[in-house]
């Protein structure tokens, strides 16, 4: 007997074996069962989910010889045993015509078909027409079948199946019922693989079988037609085919996503060797760039709604595992650092279709994703400006681009002895740097502003006097505030705008075995009220901090993720990141919303804040009286 591959071999015969198409099945199963049968039909969707399938049991269940309702059909079903049934599931059936539209396009096809459906069926009880691929039928087609499909005779019905619904007439569409079909969920494939597979006799680990079903994209026959091909070349042992995970991944030349992972630990760790040292291992064991940019830009994606949904969402169609993966790579990053990295990595996929040294390119595009971390935000630029500016006037700029250079920062020993300033993370914040620059003339005539430190205090810098006729010339700068300890010095020219690299720099405070949640708590929340995050540390200081190993875990009680993303937004979410590194704890935490309401006690509101100012508003006091409700947390949305 002639092999039949694992896609025609399981394909469904009735609209309960059909997965992932619910809505369809159900809606066809109802106008069987009250007689509510249209004339035309419209399937649309991706490839492989069960168009045609579906077309083929609707035909069966149209023209099956048992009645509803008998002992050998009891529901709408088709009962899949009579001769109708028999012939539409071989697809040698009279009355039941499968037309690759794909091929028979033309009029002249479709005259033929509208001369042919005038005949009454030879022995069912209705014609199905079903047209494969019907967007390529041609306009002209299209307008010759148009007055039999708005007026067809009472014993045909047309099925047309396409994955392009927009590319069919609209007076085509208006006529029919028209049917989107979903992808196939991830659960609901691998289902389907586990079964397939006992009936095989195949032995198949679990993250094999998850492979094959994330490599199906939504498809249950691009599953099954790689799963048949994995079983071919599976080893035997005892007889059955025994599929593993390493093996499938040779198969389809994937990467595990073990690999990515690294990557981006590099790329957040700022370690451009070890980044180019993998890449490198990659492209000598033989896998493609082009390859390589693409299974990163879909690890990136499920990365980037790991950290927007968190690991449990739908949106992530991945195996338990994978989506543990793709938390912990969220935590390394913020929603804006990771949406950035997946712009460079798809761009650099385009650049790769028309490149000749495609290696280059991608090289080039993952160090681009090291250089992209060292961006400083342009919220946290406009801020510091905001703040400096305020309340001064604007003073003139000279024609040439000024370049500002700061003199070497003191001891990392000293740096550490000295406390933290105060004002925001930005170059451009107000306090420390006297306003007044020194300008010198470069080699090149370009005016150069230098700013010194002065001593004793090392986070303190004065600038020297500048000639009278040099000063006025020379652009004004608002009040600039040192580099905050464990920070390089910065230079800025104009177009570019560096973040300082980071420096690992251990806290006597906090070290070793001394360090706790609860002190990990309380620096955290001291460091988000001194930098303006009143709300967030507030939130914080009532959230259940779990360490475990190398991650950091905060609940947030009673809080939706709406309101909690408000309240510690990525201007916190990054203080709290360099908090942690600066106590030398680990960097890798998710703040996520916890069960139940929030234990932490009602502080009492100071003076003159905006805590105060919304508990004694009329609205506010109404409420509380009405609902019997208290209020607990204060978010001011106008913080930065």
């Amino acid at each position: 007997m002639v092999y039949q591959v694992l896609a025609r071999k399981y394909r469904p015969q009735r609209f309960a074996d059909v997965a992932g198409q619910d809505h369809v099945t159900r809606t066809l199963l109802n106008a069987l069962s009250q007689n509510r049968i249209a004339h035309g039909y419209i399937f649309s969707g991706h490839r492989g989910i069960g168009k045609t399938t579906i077309a083929r049991i609707l035909a069966m269940a149209l023209n099956c010889r048992n009645q509803v309702g008998s002992a050998e059909r009891p529901t709408p079903e088709p009962c899949a045993v009579c001769e109708s049934c028999t012939e539409i599931r071989q697809g040698n059936a009279v009355d039941v015509i499968e037309i690759d539209a794909a091929t028979n396009r033309g009029i002249d096809e479709i005259r033929e078909l509208r001369d042919a459906a005038r005949y009454s069926p030879a022995r069912d009880r209705f014609k199905v027409y079903i047209l494969d691929e019907a967007h390529q039928i041609t306009d002209a087609a299209f307008n010759a079948l148009l007055k039999t499909l708005e007026e067809p005779p009472s014993h045909v019905i047309f099925m047309m199946a396409t994955t392009e619904p927009e590319n069919i007439p609209q007076t085509i569409r208006s006529r029919c019922q028209h049917f989107s079909f979903h992808a196939v969920k991830f659960d609901d494939i691998l289902a389907q693989l586990n079964s397939i597979a006992s009936k095989e006799d195949v032995d198949a680990e679990e993250g094999a079988l998850a492979l094959l079903a994330e490599a199906g994209d939504g498809s249950m026959r691009d599953a099954l037609s790689i799963m048949d091909q994995a079983i071919a070349s599976a080893p035997l042992e005892g007889g059955r085919p025994m599929l593993s995970a390493v093996q499938i991944r040779e198969l389809m030349g994937a990467v595990p996503n073990a690999i990515f992972e690294r990557l981006l630990e590099a790329v957040a760790a700022d370690q451009s060797a070890e980044l180019m040292e993998q890449l490198n291992v990659l492209v000598n064991a033989g896998h493609s760039p082009s390859s390589l940019a693409r299974q990163l830009v879909r690890y990136l994606r499920n990365t980037l709604m790991a950290k927007i949904a968190g690991e449990q969402t739908e949106l992530l169609q991945i195996s338990g595992d994978e989506r543990a993966r793709a938390a912990r790579t969220a935590m390394l990053f913020s929603e804006e650092e990771i949406t950035r990295n997946l712009q460079i990595v798809l761009r650099t996929f385009d650049d790769l279709n028309y490149r000749q040294e495609q290696r280059f390119h991608l090289e080039l595009g993952l160090l681009k994703l090291i250089h992209a971390q060292r961006l400083l935000p342009i919220e946290e630029l406009l801020s510091g400006v905001a703040g400096s500016a305020r309340g001064a006037a604007p003073q003139s700029t000279s024609q040439a681009s000024p370049r500002i250079t700061a003199s070497a920062r003191p001891p990392v020993a000293s740096a550490l002895a000295a406390p933290a300033p105060a004002a925001p993370l930005s170059p451009f914040s107000s306090g420390g740097w006297n306003s007044t620059p020194s300008v010198k003339q470069s080699a090149t005539g370009t005016p150069v502003i230098e700013m010194e430190r002065t001593s004793p205090a090392p986070s303190q810098v004065s600038l020297a006097d500048a000639p009278t006729s040099a000063a006025r010339e020379a652009p004004q700068f608002p009040a600039v505030s040192a580099p905050p300890i464990g920070f390089a010095s910065t230079t800025l020219t104009e177009g570019s705008l560096a973040k300082a690299p980071e420096v690992e720099a251990q806290s006597p405070v906090l070290s070793g075995a001394a360090l706790s949640v609860d002190a990990l708590r309380d620096a955290v929340g001291a460091t988000l009220s001194k930098e303006g995050h009143a709300s967030a540390a507030q939130l914080l200081s009532g959230a259940t901090w779990t360490l475990d190993g190398a991650n950091l875990r905060i609940e947030v009680p009673g809080l939706g993720k709406k309101m909690l993303s408000l309240a510690v937004n990525a201007a916190a979410e990054k203080l709290i990141r360099q908090e942690l590194q600066r106590l030398g704890a680990p960097s890798r935490f998710m703040v996520i919303p916890g069960e139940g309401v929030a234990q932490a006690p009602v502080a009492a509101p100071t003076a003159g804040s905006i805590q105060e100012a919304a508990l004694a508003h009329p609205l506010v006091q109404r409420a509380k009286e009405v609902f019997k409700a208290e209020v607990r947390t204060v978010i001011d949305l106008r913080q930065k």
